[in-house]
């Protein structure tokens, strides 16, 4: 008898149903990609808000996000939130009431994440990266909140994205300079001192604190090339 004869039997018995499930696993994740792309594809030009899901009605973070919501929607831009309460549902409310589209790309939680009810457009993922996807696959710009760790999460995602060319270069804008300003500053004097990223890669981003700067900032950078995708980008974002 041979060494592998004395083997033990290994094969996992439910190796074939699992298999089988990941099959079908694969097949819900790509239903989700082509039903977002086929119905968010129409919303261009859009902005991706992000911020916290703990903010009140009451709340500053809140108004201001309400309000740059507005604004980006009056001037016609569709404008994407993560479709939850708080920030998300102070993007979603500002932009309901504008001209152009209020959409909410919202994610099945295990304590379930409760949709707000200003979305024209509402889509449900179980899969975050999918979601991910989306909210950089359609934005012509990014508009960052004070938040948490999905929040943060975000600005890394994009500014990764950004920086290593694997996405179109657009606006990331830091909403709330003495929210974010020990971030910046750290960024600065760790990474950049140490080496860990270029001085350019700073430019990346910018701070602004008023409504009318956020939406003049991202006007301002479409003014003279427009908002549709150079066929460069479009490449990008197709292999995104």
């Amino acid at each position: 008898m041979n060494q592998k004869e004395k083997l033990p039997h290994l094969e996992d018995p439910h190796l074939h149903s699992n298999s089988a499930q990941e099959a079908w696993r694969v097949f819900g994740i790509m239903s989700e990609f082509v039903e977002a792309t086929d119905r968010l594809r129409t919303i261009q030009p859009a902005v991706s808000i992000f911020g916290s899901a703990r903010t009140n009605p009451e709340h500053r973070y809140y108004r201001l996000a309400e309000s740059i919501a507005r604004n980006l929607s009056d001037a016609g831009f569709s404008v994407i939130s993560g479709g939850g309460p708080g920030i998300m549902e102070a993007v979603n409310k500002g932009a309901y009431y504008g001209r152009a589209p209020s959409v909410g790309l919202n994610i099945q939680l295990p304590h379930e994440q409760a949709a707000n009810g200003y979305q024209d457009i509402a889509l449900s993922f179980r899969h975050f990266f999918a979601r991910k996807y989306m909210f950089v696959r359609f934005a012509s710009a990014y508009v960052v909140m004070p938040g948490g760790f999905g929040t943060l999460d975000e600005l890394l995602e994009a500014m990764t994205l950004v920086q290593t060319h694997k996405s179109a270069r657009i606006p990331i804008i830091l909403v709330s300079t003495p929210f974010w300003s020990g971030l910046v500053d750290w960024f600065r004097d760790r990474l950049v001192s140490e080496g860990m990223i270029n001085r350019e890669d700073m430019d990346l981003i910018q701070t602004q604190d008023e409504p009318e700067q956020v939406v003049e900032t991202i006007l301002r950078h479409y003014e003279s090339r427009g908002s549709a995708l150079l066929p460069s980008e479009r490449e990008l974002m197709l292999n995104l």
